[in-house]
């Protein structure tokens, strides 16, 4: 998995984890459905680079 990538993965996903929690914390539903899918574009980010590098091998 390319350090860069993996990286950009990790901030998506604790960039909607805080984004998630302070929506929650402030009742703004819109910014904890945001936050909810910026970690899931974290998540599809390293799952793509897992299966790169499976396929490397």
């Amino acid at each position: 998995m390319s350090g860069e990538q993996k990286a950009k993965a990790k901030a998506e996903q604790a960039k909607g984890k805080a984004q998630e929690t302070v929506g929650r914390a402030v009742g703004n539903e819109r910014m904890t459905a945001k936050g909810r899918t910026e970690q899931a574009k974290g998540h599809a980010r390293e799952a793509k680079e897992k299966a790169k590098d499976t396929l490397e091998d």
